[in-house]
């Protein structure tokens, strides 16, 4: 991984070299001898490469220096700028040398690259310990997913099956309810009706002697047990019965309702069939 950015590095630098001596010994060929113009140009290129030598060496300790690292970009920019004034003064090929004038720049960039990446470098094992651990990561959010999507879709399921429920039980209450709401209107009618009135007192008439009480509608809601009719015991006349059903109503403050006046009557030992129990507690009200 390491031949990746430091080869790059290592063959700019030997090109943006190479091109910088050439260029100094034919520009200043001409006018001082040859032997300076290679000085400089050894020169130009030696306090480059001693500069980057030094880069390396403190990276290679960890440490920075910020006065070297200065020192070698201004021998870049140095070399750099010859090869640009020299593609200006060219008579020919002006374009081909300052397209080439960028190299010692962009060599000193790509030891710039290699520096950072030996800065953020980790060993084999720390990476196979961070792919283990995203690995792991990823396997946990795919769980996650798939238990949030079951999770949905079963109480998607759920919802269905209740919703659907009850709006069959609510279709059976409507339909149920107007069934007795139907029933009840029949009820009525036959109560108010003149003909009916007159056969329903009459058979009602017959329960109780002298007493004809107007038919009332059975009383909607929970029923409770009668006990058996009395039938070894004594049968407790009207005004018996009137009076127990008197006391017991009034034994308590408010009154007792007929279901818990007759609840306590029937506890109490007493025996009367339910109509004649009734008959008492209206003549009690009334």
């Amino acid at each position: 991984m390491k031949a990746k950015t430091v080869l790059p590095a290592v063959a700019m630098t030997a090109v943006s070299m190479v091109l910088t001596l050439a260029v100094v010994m034919m520009w200043l060929g001409a006018a001082v001898p040859w032997p300076v113009a290679l000085i400089v140009g050894l020169g130009i290129d030696g306090g480059w490469l001693a500069a980057l030598a030094y880069e390396r060496r403190l990276a290679a300790q960890g440490d920075h220096s910020r006065a070297v690292t200065a020192v070698g970009w201004s021998f870049g920019v140095l070399a750099a700028g010859v090869l640009v004034a020299h593609a200006l003064t060219a008579d020919h090929s002006a374009g081909a040398w300052l397209a080439v004038a960028w190299l010692p720049i962009a060599a000193k960039a790509l030891w710039l690259v290699h520096s950072l990446w030996e800065r953020t470098a980790l060993t084999p094992l720390a990476l196979d310990a961070i792919r283990g651990i995203q690995q792991e990561a990823r396997d946990e959010a795919a769980v996650a997913r798939a238990r949030l999507r079951a999770e949905a879709a079963t109480e998607e399921t759920r919802l269905t099956a209740v919703t659907q429920a009850g709006a069959r039980v609510a279709r059976v209450q409507a339909e149920t309810s107007r069934t007795l709401a139907s029933a009840w209107s029949t009820l009525e009618s036959a109560r108010r009706g003149e003909e009916t009135g007159h056969a329903l007192t009459s058979v009602t008439s017959t329960v109780t002697s002298g007493v004809t009480p107007r038919w009332e509608l059975p009383v909607w809601g929970p029923t409770e047990p009668v006990p058996a009719l009395e039938t070894g015991t004594p049968a407790l006349s009207d005004d018996a019965l009137d009076t127990l059903v008197h006391e017991i109503r009034h034994s308590q403050t408010p009154p007792l309702s007929y279901r818990e006046m007759a609840a306590r009557f029937r506890a109490a030992g007493h025996s009367a069939s339910e109509v004649r129990l009734r008959a008492a507690w209206k003549r009690v009200v009334a």
